[in-house]
């Protein structure tokens, strides 16, 4: 009778621990059907094409895999409320690919497409800020917070260079670039020091990728404004690699010495 207990007790306990992993993945699903739900609303009132419908669908499908795989191997306990602000954002900028990738067949609103930009643009700045008030800012929602910028940049780049020419597609690649330069060479993986100026560097790509798509100054001047944010994040970038390549050649203190420190 005690074993039979026993494992009621520990199966009682599954349960109860299977509880919140259930809980998170249904965000995810959440998500996911609030994509879809935005990709119909497109949809109808542009009557979005084929490849539009597409897009937008292998986008919506690609997030909730990555994001729910991503979610299982981390074990969050709750999915938590800024993770929730990124979700939405990465709802809104699944809207704005699936408009891009229309935008091949014909031009989508102008308005539309600024709109969602807009207001995505708007939130990045939010889910940092509820992270630290609430007191739930994790790795996984710092990486998630990243990619889903990181995308939108290169959906913006694929845009504006329909109209100013593939070299725009230079701002949205370089990230890509980067991490695959790091498999190559690993000490591009090591930790950057906090700065305000990559910070401030990043949140402009999309403000000026933005206003070149958006149509209000005439094309030299688009073209002046990315060139710009081409410029900025070049420097930004070769600053980073600099710092890191410095510090890859740097020789690390031998254990006695550091032995000897940690006793003194």
């Amino acid at each position: 009778m005690n074993l039979n207990h026993t494992d009621d007790a520990y199966d009682a306990y599954d349960a109860y621990d299977a509880c919140p992993a259930r809980s998170v993945q249904q965000e995810t699903a959440v998500g996911a059907g609030a994509q879809l739900l935005l990709l119909a609303l497109l949809g109808t009132a542009i009557g979005m094409g084929t490849a539009g419908w597409l897009t937008g669908l292998a986008f919506a499908f690609a997030s909730w895999a990555v994001l729910s795989r991503a979610l299982h191997r981390s074990r969050l306990p709750v999915f938590g409320p800024a993770n929730r602000v990124t979700l939405g954002r990465a709802t809104l900028v699944g809207g704005v690919t699936a408009l891009v990738a229309d935008s091949f067949r014909s031009a989508p609103p102008v308005s539309l497409l600024v709109g969602l930009t807009a207001v995505a643009l708007i939130l990045d700045g939010v889910d940092g800020k509820v992270a630290r008030r609430t007191g739930t800012s994790t790795p996984l929602g710092a990486r998630f917070d990243m990619e889903v910028d990181a995308f939108l940049i290169l959906v913006l780049s694929v845009y504006v260079a329909l109209d100013l020419g593939p070299w725009v597609l230079l701002i949205g690649g370089m990230r890509y670039v980067f991490v695959a330069a790091a498999r190559v060479w690993p000490w591009l993986t090591a930790p950057l020091p906090p700065s305000t100026a990559r910070k401030t560097v990043a949140a402009l790509q999309g403000v000026l990728l933005l206003l070149a798509g958006a149509q209000l100054l005439p094309r030299a001047g688009n073209a002046a404004v990315v060139v710009v944010a081409l410029g900025l994040l070049a420097w930004s970038f070769g600053r980073d690699v600099r710092w890191l390549w410095r510090r890859s050649r740097v020789p690390a203190a031998p254990a006695t010495a550091m032995r000897e420190l940690v006793a003194r």
